[in-house]
């Protein structure tokens, strides 16, 4: 049997883990720290959360925004402030209202005049469109707006009551909403990590050391954000920001769970922990680096989204799961041999003791599954097939604002008063911009149109115009998406017009088609791409082949549970489009971790014990490390639930579903019980599948055997 020596270790495994270059990596990494603490600081205000950051970069709706300058700023949205009076309006609450107009308009960031006092025809109800110009600093002004207009309203006759709705309004609900999210996600994923630490390792000190690493790969990622973001290279909103926190402390964590543990085999086979390490290093090392290159080159695939949004998000996260290897595989295990084996009290891995996981929960769980593994594959495949039927109750179609938030905000209630007493579509009208010559044509055009309310005269300037339209319907509804629709036709059959239509609910139309189109493009790319870089891992096609087949099944049962969970227990309406795309990315991206780990581990003992053996050994071996990696990963995308945004809500749980399926179903058990059945053939073309038969045993292997093959049929190598 082939033994492993000292010298057939690489470099790279060596150097951070030896006696002096081990305090080389760690003062490197403290001078890296201390240098980029401040710009890391600073990601907050670099960020671009204005609409084109968001919408499809091609878009009519995008267009508009870039183009309506010529007439307003493009930072300019509407605030509409209702008035509502149930027993109807008084002289005295229009005169009120009109006063406090005056004070809208001397608000700073009104350029120019409101529109209204405008009474409902049933005479309850007053609007007033509120002109705000957010300037440079975009979305993020826009709370501070909505709170003067609330203050000077305050001002008015009892029982008179007052909302701010329209883009304001939703924009301040929002805000608040994501008020502090990098330290509440960042807060919520460490106390998630720690606690799960604690419980694997049972150590009180041990956890330190992959929460500081992790932590170090958070604040350098923030840092390469930053510089880039600031340098225009990147484009980074709310969204990519929280979820980088989120992907760098899961994976950062798993890729530590996966070391520490060899760490701790190795430390039982080597009484010199620099020598342990070394070997830990070069038999882990590569799983680690092969996982992190399937997450970056996942998110990379984000780049071909039509969604700004999306596509921002891809390079966002690659960085932090680039940053969070490096940290991994060199800051980390040089504090660990830096602090020596009583990092690991009180469970110390003393040379020669005996490692217990060979005989623990997931043997006997292998021992039990290899008795029938046929039975296990075939019905374990139907129970997640039948459970990735829920997808048809998920209603992906995007969420309206009454339905964005937990609970009734103040805009959302402002909405339903202007639902009662104005056309639904009064506070957000589309926007069509047309050549000035057949402005008028234009507006007759839209005057036709089924859905459409009113049309306003057209304002010229610089040989374009811009005609208002408003909808029947209210802006964020299906309805009013299609009568969008119908606008685009008919402004499309005006001769010469080159008009376009935008505004907000031509945006909610253009994102759901970006959506849609996104999901169709980038998924199988990235199914591409993962079963690519698993057939060179591996050196098969078999395997990978299989391994992708159970990522898309757990996906759909992933995405199926979640979709009854959202409708029959948590009561939500529906789904953000990009839902079943981010669920995808981040399970099959994250997800494929958990393939990586077992199947490396298999293959390894394979080539020394056969397949069938391996697979109990590679199993037993791993089956901890993974599920301890799992309840990690779903324990910080769970922290998006904390949030009483519905949109991240979904995704957060949607994706800890899925892990835990992938870790405890699908990787330990179905993933198990095929390589326990298919045997050598998982290894088709390579050699080690041609003579798999002459390295597995004629018997079966017994529990006692599975159990011994750790440490009679597993020497250091």
């Amino acid at each position: 049997m082939t033994q492993t020596r000292m010298g057939d270790v690489g470099r790279f495994a060596r150097f951070p883990s030896s006696r002096v270059a081990k305090w080389f990596v760690v003062g490197f990494w403290l001078i890296v720290l201390a240098a980029v603490m401040s710009p890391a600081g600073k990601l907050q205000g670099v960020l671009n959360n204005e609409a084109v950051a968001w919408l499809p970069t091609n878009a009519q709706s995008t267009q508009v925004v870039k183009q309506i300058t010529a007439f307003q700023s493009k930072n300019e949205f509407p605030a509409v402030v209702v008035y509502e009076r149930a027993g109807g309006l008084t002289p005295a609450d229009t005169q009120a209202v009109t006063a406090q107009v005056a004070k809208f308009n001397a608000l700073a960031p009104v350029r120019h005049d409101s529109v209204g006092p405008i009474p409902s025809q049933d005479g309850k109800a007053l609007q007033v469109i509120v002109p705000v110009d957010a300037g440079d600093a975009g979305w993020d002004s826009l709370s501070a707006t909505a709170t003067d207009l609330r203050s000077i309203a305050k001002d008015r006759p009892a029982g008179l009551s007052m909302q701010v709705t329209g883009p304001v309004g939703f924009s301040a609900d929002s805000s608040e909403a994501f008020s502090g999210i990098d330290g509440k996600l960042l807060y919520s994923a460490m106390t998630v990590v720690i606690i799960i630490l604690l419980l694997t390792y049972r150590s009180p000190v041990l956890w330190l050391i992959p929460v500081v690493s992790a932590g170090t790969a958070l604040i350098v990622a923030q840092a390469v954000i930053y510089f880039l973001a600031k340098g225009d290279t990147l484009t980074v909103n709310a969204q990519s920001s929280g979820i980088l926190t989120v992907i760098v402390f899961g994976a950062g964590t798993d890729y530590a769970l996966l070391l520490v543990a060899r760490y701790r085999e190795e430390l039982r086979r080597h009484e010199d922990r620099h020598e342990a390490m070394a070997f830990a290093l070069h038999r882990a090392g590569p799983a680690i680096l092969a996982s992190g290159a399937t997450v970056i080159a996942g998110m990379l695939c984000l780049l071909v989204a039509t969604m700004n949004s999306t596509k921002g998000l891809g390079p966002v996260a690659a960085i932090g799961v680039g940053v969070g290897l490096l940290v991994m595989l060199t800051l980390l295990p040089a504090l660990l041999v830096v602090c020596g084996r009583w990092i690991f009290w009180p469970v110390r891995p003393s040379y020669g003791s005996v490692d217990h996981t060979r005989d623990g929960v997931w043997a006997r769980i292998g021992t039990r599954i290899s008795h029938a593994p046929r039975r296990i594959w075939v019905i374990t495949t139907l129970v997640l097939a039948i459970a990735s039927l829920g997808v048809l109750q998920l209603n992906a179609v995007g969420l309206q604002n009454k339905d964005a938030f937990y609970g009734t905000p103040e805009s959302v209630v402002g909405e339903q008063v202007l639902a009662r007493h104005f056309p639904a579509g009064a506070g957000s009208p589309v926007l069509v911009l047309a050549n000035a010559d057949q402005g008028a044509a234009v507006k007759t055009a839209l005057a036709g149109v089924r859905g459409v309310s009113a049309v306003g005269d057209p304002v010229t300037k610089g040989g374009r115009s811009l005609i208002q339209a408003t909808l029947a319907a209210a802006p964020d509804s299906d309805a009013a998406t299609g009568t969008v629709d119908r606008i685009r036709t008919a402004i499309a059959g005006v001769p010469g017009a080159k008009a376009i239509a935008g505004g907000d609910t031509a945006t909610r139309a253009d994102t759901l088609r970006a959506s849609s189109d996104d999901n169709v493009r980038i998924i199988p790319l990235i199914l591409g791409v993962v079963l690519l870089i698993l057939v060179l891992l591996l050196r098969a096609i078999t395997a990978p082949l299989i391994l992708m087949g159970t990522v898309v099944l757990s996906f759909g049962a992933a995405l199926g549970l979640s979709s009854l969970i959202f409708r029959h227990v948590l009561g939500f309406a529906g789904a953000d489009s990009s839902l079943p795309l981010f669920v995808f990315v981040f399970l099959v991206a994250l997800g494929i971790d958990y393939n990586i780990f077992l199947m490396t581990r298999v293959r390894e003992e394979a080539q020394e014990i056969g397949t069938r053996r391996g697979a109990l050994v590679g199993l037993a071996a791993t089956g901890g490390v993974i599920t301890s990696a799992g309840l990690v990963l779903a324990g910080t995308f769970a922290v998006l639930g904390t949030l009483p945004v519905v949109s991240f809500a979904e995704i957060g749980i949607a994706v800890a579903l899925g892990v835990l399926l992938d870790t405890l179903v699908v990787r330990s058990v179905l993933v198990t019980a095929i390589n326990l059945d298919v045997r050598g053939r998982m290894w088709w073309p390579s050699a080690l599948g041609r003579r798999d038969h002459e390295l597995d045993a004629a018997t079966p292997a017994t529990s006692e055997e599975a159990a011994e093959g750790g440490s009679k049929l597993t020497p250091v190598r």
